[in-house]
């Protein structure tokens, strides 16, 4: 059964989506699963053809969340090299379009993990743009419910507490010559605007990382623009090319105006 969208008047950028006419159930047949995805890869990519290619690049996602406000999202990217962004989308999500990574020179974009909200049954698609222009998809269908307006069990202000605070961790002992792999772990909330004060009975309003940059030395790893789809205190796993400099530096700020930076020393690699 077709059922509004809950309009929160959100954008990720100025090319985020407009409001989608109905939202998914359990039961949409695949023709109407296709025809959303066709009004939403339109708002998003204009008149560019998004050509469907599974080996360009593989999600890794749940068929059946265990915690649909927390669902593990795995993107590998098989010809990384020719790789400019990537684009994640949750199609019946409130806001589809949860996260653009926009690479710099610094990254070594063979994988990217995160954690989001899963609202309903829906298909979720990975896009990436290649530095040649080309858009290509993959596509896979996630089971969760409610992602978007579960309560995260605390008060708004306990949600809140040390918002802003950062951490990076390095996988294992940088060898020379690999990729340089790193986990970003952010403290904030990430309200979605659909939460519901267990208090107060009100709404909590939206707030959540839209930017968020990384750079090692003067030099762009990746630019995020988020969502409400990311999932409270984000964690982004990334790599980063072998012959970078540090320090790494996090910049993120959100739609509310909050701004945290913060540097981490990189370690040395051994030979």
């Amino acid at each position: 059964m077709k059922r509004l969208m809950f309009a929160l008047g959100l954008t990720l950028s100025a090319a985020a989506l407009a409001p989608v006419p109905g939202m998914a159930g359990a039961t949409d047949t695949d023709e109407e699963r296709a025809a959303r995805w066709s009004e939403i890869k339109t708002s998003i990519f204009g008149d560019r053809k998004v050509e469907a290619s599974a080996s360009a690049v593989a999600i890794d996602a749940p068929a059946r969340a265990l915690d649909a406000a927390l669902v593990p999202i795995g993107l590998t990217l098989a010809d990384k090299d020719s790789v400019k962004g990537l684009s994640f989308v949750i199609d019946d999500n409130p806001s589809p379009y949860a996260a653009r990574f926009t690479f710099g020179p610094a990254a070594d974009p063979g994988e990217i993990k995160l954690r989001v909200r899963v609202n309903n049954y829906t298909n979720v698609h990975a896009v990436v743009e290649t530095k040649d222009g080309r858009l290509l998809e993959s596509a896979k269908f996630v089971k969760a419910s409610g992602g978007c307006s579960a309560p995260m069990g605390m008060s708004d202000e306990e949600a809140m507490k040390g918002m802003g605070e950062m951490r990076l961790k390095f996988a294992g002992e940088p060898q020379a010559g690999k990729p340089i792999e790193a986990t970003l772990m952010v403290r904030h909330p990430n309200f979605s605007g659909m939460q519901m004060n267990q208090l107060t009975r009100d709404y909590t309003p939206a707030r959540y990382i839209e930017k968020l940059d990384v750079t090692a030395g003067d030099t762009l790893v990746f630019h995020l623009a988020g969502d409400i789809s990311i999932a409270s205190n984000p964690v982004i796993n990334f790599a980063m090319r072998p012959d970078i400099r540090g320090p790494v530096k996090v910049v993120a700020s959100d739609n509310q105006g909050g701004r945290w930076e913060q540097s981490f020393p990189l370690p040395s690699a051994s030979n």
